[in-house]
């Protein structure tokens, strides 16, 4: 409840000359009062009442919280999202607090001693496995830092949700990094995803980033991370893999839950979408296509795939059984989002991969 009018009157009285101490009048939801649930005290459990009211649409142009009275004097920041549903998705609180209560460090959570001498050809590939890894994370942690400024405090679930993805990512590109370096092989080659990459980064719409970034990219890697721990050489790699792949799968429920909302509320932004995944299939296929032999990391997956340079033949058949996987996640992603249509406008290079379509 509001102070009252008496403490309010002697706190006025008491106060030294030339202070305003009108703010003590505010009655914005005071009075409320909290309590922790069986996961503590999290997003569900303050968004309640008035702070818990997410605005459609919002005028608010400066980083006011959620919730506080505005100040008629605050100059604009420049938000520019003020519209809810181009930003929102409905997991995003959940997502939030989830990944603040799995955080993992790369220095004492992996069992870094468990790594021992393995033949030079499975070294380098697995250290050419994560030279891939530790540069595609680095995108990952930028692309999304870029909306961050852009998106409304109105909607500060989202805003939380992408800095523990940076956070995420930056751990993930640390990881890889280390093991690249732990066992003798070193850092590599860098890889032809340049841009795929690239595109990712110049991304003009927060949806444009999302789809393609958490919906394709990210759920192709959080593939590559189920197969790392297949792959593993030792306890540590089998760690790295499965605590990745843990956090990935966040970003990509994020993004799928994202582009449900878009297609829920926005139905006219359908081909729009389409638009936006047109242009990452692309360089992907040429990735894969171009030159027609198999990139290094290709090959570094089957040599790993394969238990080593002489399997090869094996690890390419386990390639192709894994780039099935993932399309065919990429396409069970995108029907759950409500874009089961893209099955017939897919790129004609991963279309062969496709199961038949569920009854």
């Amino acid at each position: 409840m509001a102070i009252s009018p008496d403490i309010l009157e002697k706190l006025r009285e008491e106060a030294p000359g030339g202070l305003d101490l009108g703010w003590l009048d505010a009655d914005n939801g005071t009075g409320v009062r909290l309590q922790p649930g069986r996961r503590g005290l999290t997003l569900d459990e303050i968004e309640i009442g008035a702070y818990g009211e997410v605005p459609a649409t919002t005028t608010n142009a400066s980083y006011k919280p959620r919730g506080a009275l505005a100040r008629p004097d605050v100059p604009r920041t420049g938000l520019s999202y003020v519209e809810r549903d181009d930003v929102w998705a409905d997991n995003v609180r959940l997502l939030y607090e989830e990944a603040i209560q799995r955080q993992w460090s790369s220095a004492t959570d992996i069992p870094w001693e468990t790594i021992e001498p393995l033949p030079d050809d499975v070294e380098r590939a697995m250290c050419q496995m994560c030279t891939f890894l530790t540069e595609v994370e680095f995108i990952a942690g930028d692309a999304p830092g870029q909306w961050l400024p852009k998106i409304n405090s109105e909607y500060h679930e989202v805003k939380l949700f992408l800095l523990t993805q940076i956070n995420d990512e930056a751990r993930h590109l640390d990881v890889f990094r280390k093991r690249a370096l732990a066992n003798g092989g070193g850092l590599l080659e860098e890889s032809v995803n340049g841009p795929a990459l690239r595109i990712i980064l110049e991304a003009q719409d927060f949806t444009e980033m999302s789809s393609i970034m958490h919906v394709f990219a990210e759920g192709f890697v959080q593939s590559l991370f189920r197969t790392g721990e297949f792959v593993a050489q030792n306890d540590a790699e089998k760690r790295i893999y499965r605590l990745c792949a843990q956090d990935e799968s966040r970003h990509v429920a994020f993004g799928v839950m994202h582009l449900k909302h878009i297609l829920e509320t926005q139905p006219w932004r359908r081909e729009e979408i389409h638009h936006y995944l047109d242009k990452i299939e692309v360089p992907m296929v040429f990735d894969f296509n171009d030159p027609p032999a198999p990139t290094s990391f290709d090959e570094a997956l089957m040599i790993l795939a394969g238990g080593g340079r002489k399997g090869v033949d094996e690890g390419f058949k386990k390639l192709l059984a894994i780039r099935k996987r993932q399309v065919n996640e990429y396409m069970h992603r995108l029907e759950v989002a409500g874009l089961g249509d893209r099955r017939e406008r897919m790129h004609p290079f991963f279309r062969p991969f496709l199961d038949p379509p569920r009854n």
